[in-house]
């Protein structure tokens, strides 16, 4: 059976916790800034886990991480 491909824009999204979790980003961080307000724009920087529904689908494009 042949190796299997990282999915490279996963692996730019995604990272494993030491515990085995998923964490991504927050979305709508990056641009039209001055619309939203500066506590929306600070929950914004802090990172998710990615939720069990998700999570296996996920862990498919990233077999060796």
């Amino acid at each position: 059976m042949p190796k299997l491909k990282t999915h490279k824009g996963a692996q730019k999204r995604f990272r494993y916790t030491g515990s085995g979790k998923i964490k991504r980003s927050q979305a709508n961080a990056s641009h039209i800034l001055t619309k939203k307000s500066r506590k929306r724009k600070r929950s914004l920087k802090q990172s998710n886990i990615v939720v069990k529904e998700e999570f296996k689908r996920i862990k498919a494009l990233l077999p060796y991480s």
